[in-house]
């Protein structure tokens, strides 16, 4: 039976604290079904972008985003444009297990490969099939090979070993365990190719199951696209360290705590935009004013001429609209003449 090594420790406990409470804000909010869809699909597009990006994609973020959209883009490999998509395919295929606690077994495995790798590479890849020769985990930054995995006659009971440990009995997080199933995958390698892929969206499959979904608003291909020289170097510890995940679960609860504060940041933003603009509705407040006020939630201050240009009006009405909104207690002014700006409250 395969017994994964590694240490809680405090860095770990910390992070995992912070994770639950980003977890309950999110299910305890107030967000509207229309930005909550909006930023679904948002972090659906950041995570397929990235995590083909960290195989050897070539595409944009703006390329991903046009392709995601059925606009044309020009000058793209047929692959990365296939590979995006496939992507896509994969997670909406383990959406379809959110807090569903069925088994996950070598044939759910070999379909999320079979997904991914799909009219990729001219069908060369073998999807869903375990590989038959010896492959290499390669640098696709630099090129160099980092890690010779297990030959091909191991795999299938590896790949047996590892599924009845997904399916055990285990007394850790789903967080953890989601950590460590990423890394044991990527280790056995059990396909010719996509394997970095097929374990990111196993990752993903794991936490859904286990309700920790996060309303699907979290991308932790993009934390490890940022800097991948970490990603590369966590993975590696474990092998330099005897096969002890600490390291990497640290930087894997690190991702994924990064990635739930940025959420939980949006959240409370829209949250407070509601808030102000249900009182400027209630003050009575017209359209223009209200758009000034978002804007002013997401920038430090406004001028009267920025006020014309926002809203298309004249320094009359710009005068009138601005000083209305003062009287209202809604926003402050500060400097004089032409350096008059004007901010939002504290409290609004």
């Amino acid at each position: 039976m395969y017994r994964p090594k590694f240490i809680i420790t405090n860095k770990i406990n910390n992070e995992l604290l912070e994770i639950e409470r980003a977890r309950g804000f999110l299910e305890a909010a107030q967000l509207k079904g229309e930005w909550i869809k909006d930023m679904q699909s948002a972090a659906l597009i950041l995570e397929a972008h990235h995590s083909t990006h960290i195989e050897g994609t070539q595409l944009t973020l703006s390329e991903a985003q046009r392709i995601f959209a059925g606009k044309p883009v020009t000058g793209v490999r047929p692959d990365d444009r296939q590979e995006l998509l496939n992507y896509k395919d994969a997670m909406d295929f383990v959406s379809e297990y959110l807090d569903k606690k069925s088994e996950i077994t070598e044939e759910v495995i070999r379909g999320i490969h079979r997904i991914l790798v799909r009219d990729v590479r001219g069908g060369s890849l073998e999807p869903g099939c375990y590989r038959k020769v010896q492959n290499y985990v390669i640098n696709s930054i630099t090129g160099e090979i980092i890690y010779t995995p297990p030959s091909s006659d191991e795999v299938p009971a590896l790949m047996k070993e590892f599924v009845e440990w997904l399916n055990g009995e285990k007394d850790i997080s789903p967080i953890l365990m989601a950590g460590v199933a990423q890394h044991r995958f990527v280790d056995i390698h059990p396909f010719l190719d996509g394997n970095g892929r097929t374990a990111r969206v196993l990752c993903t499959l794991i936490l859904y199951q286990n309700g920790y979904d996060f309303k699907r608003l979290f991308s932790l291909s993009e934390f490890y696209d940022k800097n991948r020289r970490e990603y590369y170097d966590s993975i590696q510890s474990v092998r330099e360290m005897g096969m002890d995940m600490t390291v990497w679960l640290e930087y894997f609860v690190k991702g994924l705590k990064n990635q739930m504060l940025e959420v939980k940041a949006k959240g409370e933003v829209v949250i407070k935009k509601e808030i102000i603009i249900e009182r400027a509705v209630q003050a009575g407040l017209n359209d223009r004013q209200k758009k000034a006020l978002v804007y002013l939630m997401e920038n430090p201050s406004i001028s009267r001429s920025e006020y014309v240009e926002l809203c298309g009006v004249s320094i009359r009405s710009a005068n009138y609209d601005l000083a209305q909104m003062e009287k209202l207690g809604f926003i402050e002014r500060s400097g004089v003449g032409r350096a008059i700006k004007y901010r939002i409250l504290p409290g609004r």
